[in-house]
C-alpha cells in the first residue's frame, strides 16, 4: 500500500512542520517514507507545500502530479491542489481561508473552520497545522493521533517543548471535530 499527502497554505502556517510531524509518524509505524518540501522565496506569506509518500515497501516516486489526502490551509492552495486529488481521494480545506465550494463530484471534501477553531479553543493560529493533522487522521484512520503525539515530541524543537500540551489539545481537537455534517 502506498498513499500519497499533500499539505500546502502560506509561509507562517506550519505547513513543513506539520508535514515533517505525519512523515515522522509514518517512520513511528514502520513505514517507508519521504517527505519533499517546497516553499517560494519570499518565505512567510508566500507559497510553501509540502508531499509525504508512504508506503509499506519503496516509495515509487518522491513527487507525485496526485494525491490521496491533500490538506489546503488557504484559498490559493485549494485552488491550485483540488485538481491534484487522486479520485476518490480527499482534500480537507480551511474554510476560514477558503470558500466552501465543491469543484469536483469524485472526491470527498471536509470544509473545517481550521482557522478560527485555533484562534476561538486554543488562542493561537499557528495550531491550525496540528489541528489539521488530527482531522487527517481522523478521517484516513492511516495514522493515530497517539502516533501523531510521539511524532510531535520527536519534531518540535527542545525550545518549544512548552507548546507540547497545546499542540496535543489541537490534535485532539481536529479528530474530535464532527465532521459528518460536512463530508461529501
Amino acid at each position: 500500500m502506498e498513499k500519497d499527502f499533500i499539505i500546502a497554505g502560506f509561509g507562517g502556517q506550519g505547513v513543513l512542520l506539520a508535514g515533517e510531524v505525519l512523515a515522522n509518524g509514518f517512520m513511528i509505524d514502520d513505514k517507508m517514507v519521504t517527505w519533499y518540501p517546497s516553499y517560494g522565496a519570499e518565505m512567510r506569506g508566500g507559497t510553501v507545500n509540502c508531499s509525504v509518500v508512504m508506503a509499506d515497501e519503496d516509495v515509487s516516486a518522491v513527487q507525485k502530479s496526485q494525491a490521496d489526502y491533500i490538506i489546503v490551509l488557504n484559498q490559493a492552495s485549494f485552488d491550485k491542489y483540488t485538481s491534484w486529488v487522486r479520485k476518490g481521494g480527499t482534500i480537507i480545506v480551511n474554510s476560514s481561508l477558503a470558500n466552501i465550494k465543491k469543484v469536483r463530484d469524485d472526491i470527498n471534501y471536509v470544509f473545517v473552520p481550521i482557522t478560527q477553531m485555533a484562534q476561538e479553543k486554543l488562542g493561537n493560529i499557528k495550531m491550525s497545522n496540528v489541528l489539521a493533522l488530527g482531522i487527517l487522521s481522523k478521517v484516513s484512520k492511516l495514522i493515530t493521533l497517539s502516533t501523531l503525539e510521539k511524532a510531535l515530541k520527536n519534531v518540535i524543537h527542545p525550545h518549544r517543548m512548552n507548546l507540547m500540551p497545546k499542540n496535543i489539545e489541537a490534535l485532539k481537537l481536529g479528530y474530535e471535530y464532527d465532521l459528518l455534517p460536512i463530508l461529501g
